[in-house]
């Protein structure tokens, strides 16, 4: 036997839902405010990472070479400051070499000044140094270089020049450092 069904017309459907909710269960009450409807959200991704170029070896420059020629090295201005003034000018000299190979490792090395004159052609002259200490005596007269002949230049030798622009004349000496001063050795035209 067939047992038959009835069907409920919507407003009996509506009375029955309504009937069992109390007044504590409003969906408005359930509602959260001002969302009409709320969707899932969508959780943000972190910003792209940005590759990293690997920089290589420190930024920081190396230590410098003691045994490279520098020539502003602050031994050299202060050796220039105890040299007693030009005899032709009666002028200081300038601290600032014309040439030279200083540096504190050469048995001998040597800068080249000139006066601080403004005249036409200052005296110059040569100071030198053993392992980078100022030589202030015993020294031969340097009187007159303006520069130095780097191809007759060793550790213990330094050759000193004089070069002359307009008549072409050169002229090198050396000097060498001998184990407890410096000697002349040879000039050469």
């Amino acid at each position: 036997m067939r047992a038959k069904r009835r069907v409920l017309g919507p407003a009996v459907l509506a009375a029955v839902l309504l009937a069992g909710c109390g007044s504590s269960d409003s969906t408005v009450s359930k509602t959260p405010e001002g969302s009409a409807s709320v969707a899932p959200t969508a959780m943000s991704a972190p910003p792209p990472v940005e590759p990293t170029i690997a920089a290589g070896p420190t930024a920081t420059p190396p230590p410098a070479d003691p045994c490279a020629v520098n020539l502003a090295a602050p031994e050299i201005a202060k050796a220039v400051s105890e040299l007693p003034r030009d005899p032709r000018s009666n002028q200081p000299w300038s601290p600032e070499p014309l040439a030279g190979n200083y540096n504190e490792c050469a048995q001998l090395s040597a800068v080249v000044i000139k006066a601080n004159t403004n005249a036409d052609n200052p005296n110059t002259r040569a100071v030198l140094f053993h392992l980078g200490k100022f030589i202030p005596t015993g020294v031969p007269d340097t009187y007159g270089f303006n520069g130095i002949d780097d191809t007759a230049t060793t550790g213990d030798t330094v050759a000193l020049m004089y070069s002359s622009g307009s008549t072409g004349l050169k002229s090198v000496v050396r000097f060498r450092w001998n184990g407890n001063g410096v000697e002349l050795i040879g000039n050469t035209g």
